[in-house]
């Protein structure tokens, strides 16, 4: 138990008043005699993941444990249970990797106890060498690789500047550095052509909008598109085609919801691909040789394709017939015969596989991995899409999972109300989907209801849902979040005053401002990393989004000019009754540890009933699978004397965990005897 300590001062002082505050929801009698799904099984590292074949399609690399750290394996296509470790590295080990175009070596980056300052790797597949090619201390971003140069990476190394990142060319197999432009620009990104060319970029605006600038063969800039702000969300460009004329984009310029837009550079003339009346398109198929858009996809409730092409029609048929839930195509051969499919579903947590064009159809799929094996057999929990109405008429889209078994005539409503926690998404800017979520499994095999709840200023439903959240956090779209429970509550899915919030960054805000704002709404809280003084958070963000400042204050509010609206929404200014459990990253660059001590020094002022676990080794997520299952062991044990729900015990998901409690030991039965 490495590391957990207790503030017995201040545990002894709040005592057992959690129970007390929620004992009319009812107690915790170790499982209630439902058998759990262990936490082990959803929130521990996959046994294998995130594959990727080589280039020549000889050869499979995906991410698994050595030694209980993430590490990348390899195995031949035609024998996936032959793999060997590519890589033997302790921690922080690999989360994210690419093959080189040469297929000799694979791209990885690793950062140090989540400071989020990405060193790019280079591991040569042959002899399992490990080298660095970017600086200790600074974030790298891939802009491209080619064909035609096939050991060589364009990079963005901020070294320099940690606002704005200077372009490098590297050389994958000696780390030579050479650089191609230093940044004085505002460019977020460069875009290169697929023969390494840079030819455009995205410029920051100090308003908060964002311009694309063109770059000629001799070097010299100029501006080409103006994106304003109400549109850099749902704007980005995707890539060239082999023919450098033409580069597609996602657009929403003077659209309610983006397009695919495949664009001339020189002319400027644009052509739509593909678009959808209620979602923005974020979704596209590129044929790997010649960089054309063969498909497209756009979510609403779900994910739904749409083939540019014959083959492209053919492809997403065969897929949609012989696997279920939403197959996503995570890479391709150079040669495109071999596709890697990823199969998942709300009760599918993953199953990975080999998809042969060449093949008969009969043979043209062949599986490689279970993702999570230890979920096999287990009875998960169906995800019910859902659209609620929020009190001014817009339309909220929802997720709702139920106990497995608590609704007897499968109509989406459980026979009898229950308990419910609400998870908030993470970050105001991005959406909740359908599919396989942990967090909703977790809860449901606890008995719980789970909802989530895409509120206004969530992407993906177009400019106008997107503008409706604009300086409303801790405003209307906190109020959707009432109004999705009020809906629950009404419908019979939810127990009156038996509802609980829990997220993480800006879910863990919602989680405080629900608490501190409607204590009516909410039983308790569990938040993760979160924002307790906005003002502060948007004073202090980290240098690498710099470019982002104007944009972020555009839409949430100005800590100079806003400062008023700021201080009324931030939950440290209010009074927080309701039990609430906090958990922070020491290193987290988003949101200050300062964040949560200045809460947990408000709290204590105020004899509240409060629980704070600290992470030494931690910063904006919890990455390491032994601190990950600790935060869900003491979430499980705080929620079932909340709402009254089972909890596993706690003491072997500490094991091996950095977790400090800093307060509230005695709030949560047994934790101070950790």
């Amino acid at each position: 138990m490495g590391g957990l300590r207790l503030a017995g001062l201040i545990g002894a002082l709040l005592g057992s008043a959690l129970l007390g505050a929620c004992q009319e929801q009812g107690s915790a009698d170790a499982t209630g005699g439902r058998e759990l799904i262990a936490r082990a099984a959803l929130f521990g590292d996959p046994a294998r993941a995130h594959a990727a074949i080589s280039p020549d399609g000889g050869q499979i690399a995906f991410i698994a444990p050595y030694e209980g750290r993430a590490n990348l394996w390899l195995a031949p296509i035609t024998d996936p249970e032959a793999a060997t470790p590519l890589t033997t590295l302790g921690e922080p080990g690999v989360r994210r990797f690419r093959w080189s175009e040469s297929g000799q070596q694979i791209l990885f980056f690793q950062d140090q106890d989540g400071d989020e300052n990405w060193r790019l790797h280079a591991v040569d597949v042959a002899t399992r060498e490990v080298r660095a090619l970017t600086p200790e201390g600074a974030r790298a971003t891939i802009v491209g690789s080619s064909r035609s140069e096939p050991n060589v990476a364009l990079v963005m190394v901020n070294d320099r500047d940690p606002a704005w990142a200077d372009l490098y060319r590297i050389d994958i197999l000696t780390g030579e550095r050479t650089l191609v432009e230093r940044n004085t620009r505002r460019f977020t990104r460069y875009i290169a052509d697929r023969d390494n060319r840079v030819r455009l970029a995205r410029r920051a605006l100090e308003n908060g909008a964002a311009e694309l600038w063109t770059r000629s063969a001799e070097g010299a800039w100029s501006r080409f598109y103006e994106v304003p702000l109400d549109f850099g969300a749902n704007t980005d460009v995707i890539g060239f085609e082999q023919d450098p004329t033409f580069f597609l984009m996602f657009d929403s310029v003077n659209r309610n919801t983006a397009a695919l837009v495949r664009v001339n550079i020189e002319t400027g003339e644009r052509a739509t691909l593909g678009q959808s009346a209620n979602a923005d398109v974020t979704g596209v198929w590129l044929d790997p040789e010649t960089g054309q858009a063969e498909a497209y996809s756009f979510e609403y409730l779900r994910r739904e394709w749409r083939g540019l092409t014959e083959e492209a029609r053919a492809d997403l048929a065969l897929l949609d017939e012989e696997l279920a839930g939403d197959p996503r195509v995570l890479n391709r051969s150079s040669d495109d015969r071999y596709w890697i499919v990823l199969e998942e579903a709300p009760r599918n947590p993953g199953v990975t596989w080999l998809y042969d064009r060449s093949a008969p159809r009969d043979a043209a799929l062949r599986r490689l991995f279970v993702n999570r094996p230890a979920l096999a057999g287990r009875r998960l929990a169906r995800m019910i899409p859902l659209e609620i109405p929020a009190r001014d008429g817009l339309t909220l889209v929802s997720y709702l999972t139920l106990p497995p078994g608590s609704d007897s005539n499968d109509d989406g409503r459980p026979d009898n109300p229950l308990p419910m926690v609400v998870v908030a998404h993470e970050n105001p800017w991005t959406r909740d989907s359908y599919g396989f979520n942990p967090v909703h499994q977790w809860l449901a095999s606890r008995g719980y209801a789970a909802l989530s709840v895409n509120v206004r200023g969530s992407p993906g439903f177009g400019i106008g849902f997107l503008k409706a959240g604009t300086r409303e956090l801790g405003g209307k779209m906190q109020e959707d979040l009432s109004d999705a429970v009020s809906w629950a509550v009404a419908q019979g899915v939810a127990r009156a005053n038996g509802v609980a919030i829990m997220g993480q960054w800006f879910g863990g805000y919602a989680t405080l401002a629900g608490l501190a704002f409607t204590p009516e709404t909410y039983a308790c809280g569990v938040s993760l990393a979160a924002p307790a003084d906005l003002a502060e958070v948007l004073t202090a963000i980290p240098s690498h989004w710099e470019a982002y400042r104007a944009e972020l204050y555009a839409r949430i509010g100005d800590p100079g000019r806003d400062a008023v609206l700021l201080r009324q929404r931030s939950p440290i200014n209010r009074a927080i009754a309701r039990p609430l459990l906090i958990a922070h990253g020491a290193h987290d660059q988003r949101v200050p540890r300062a964040e949560s001590d200045r809460l947990m020094r408000r709290l204590s002022g105020r004899n509240a009933d409060f629980v704070y676990l600290l992470y030494p080794d931690e910063g904006h997520a919890l990455r390491r699978p032994q601190n990950r299952l600790s935060f869900y062991a003491a979430a499980e044990s705080f929620l079932a004397q909340c709402l009254g729900g089972p909890a596993e015990p706690m003491h072997d998901d500490f094991i091996g965990a950095s977790a400090q409690t800093l307060a509230g030991g005695a709030v949560i039965d047994g934790l101070r005897d950790l």
